[in-house]
């Protein structure tokens, strides 16, 4: 089972993805709703939709914290010349940030000039944690789906803190739709892979994440409380463009793909405008 978030009539709702189908649910809630509940049983569905026809929201809107991990595959820290952390080195996304599958990235020019992608494999937690033991950690998870962890690399590094470059609106694509837990027994043997234009960028496995998600799960509750429908990103590998030679930082047009094995393929294209919002 897949569940979708998307937008019809200038509302978002929540529907099964199946084969090239989406089955809207006849639902009121959001996402969130579903990921606090639980998916009741019997609910009916209404047509289907074409997958080609969907508008597609962001996997799970406004959650209450997008809390992503930096530096967590060993050779993405040995190409960025950075120290492996001996513990999580965790910052935050804005909600602001989200998009869905296939809505554009945009930036201003005047705001940066660097920024590059990061596929990441994204948890969506499901119950309130907080002190979780790591061997009960997966049991707190709803489920999976794609991330782009987008980080404008100037402001990033020009202010010695990632806050504000990795939470400009639209950085944080997030989809195309949660596959849940239970269909991913091991979190931890995955194919996670990034396309520019149809060319191969990043290709990894979760297995070589240096903190895995029990892990991760386990170290942030023992900080703050994890609640439902709050998103962990889990890290990228080795491949981004800030740390190839030349660099190679996104461009007005391109097309950015992040595939993960058993989970999906995010696909967002790239804007280049003076007024973001638009």
């Amino acid at each position: 089972m897949k569940i979708a978030q998307f937008i019809h009539e200038s509302r978002i709702k929540v529907g099964l993805v199946q084969e090239d189908n989406l089955l809207p649910l006849v639902y009121e809630g959001t996402m969130a709703d579903l990921v606090r509940t639980g998916v009741p049983s019997g609910l009916e569905t209404g047509p289907p939709l074409p997958l080609a026809e969907v508008r597609w929201a962001p996997a799970v809107s406004r959650p209450g914290k997008i809390i992503a991990v930096g530096l967590n595959y060993l050779d993405h820290a040995k190409e960025s010349k950075g120290e492996i952390p001996e513990v999580p080195l965790v910052f935050a996304k804005f909600s602001s940030s989200l998009i869905g599958h296939k809505e554009d990235i945009i930036w201003d020019e005047d705001t940066s000039q660097k920024v590059d992608f990061e596929a990441e494999l994204a948890v969506i937690i499901g119950k309130k944690i907080r002190n979780c033991p790591e061997k009960e950690a997966l049991g707190a998870v709803f489920g999976y789906t794609c991330a782009n962890d987008v980080s404008a690399r100037d402001l990033q590094f020009g202010d010695g803190q990632w806050v504000r470059g990795k939470s400009l609106d639209t950085f944080c694509p997030l989809g195309p739709w949660i596959v849940p837990r239970e269909a991913i027994p091991d979190p931890q043997d995955l194919a996670i892979r990034c396309w520019l234009n149809g060319r191969l960028m990043q290709d990894s496995r979760t297995s070589s994440m240096i903190f895995g998600i029990s892990e991760l799960i386990s170290f942030m509750s023992r900080h703050f409380t994890l609640f439902p429908g709050d998103v962990i990103l889990s890290g990228t590998p080795h491949g981004v463009g800030a740390f190839r030679e030349p660099s190679v930082y996104l461009k007005n047009g391109d097309e950015v793909v992040v595939e993960i094995e058993a989970v999906g393929r995010l696909v967002n294209r790239c804007r280049i405008s003076r007024d973001p919002a638009r």
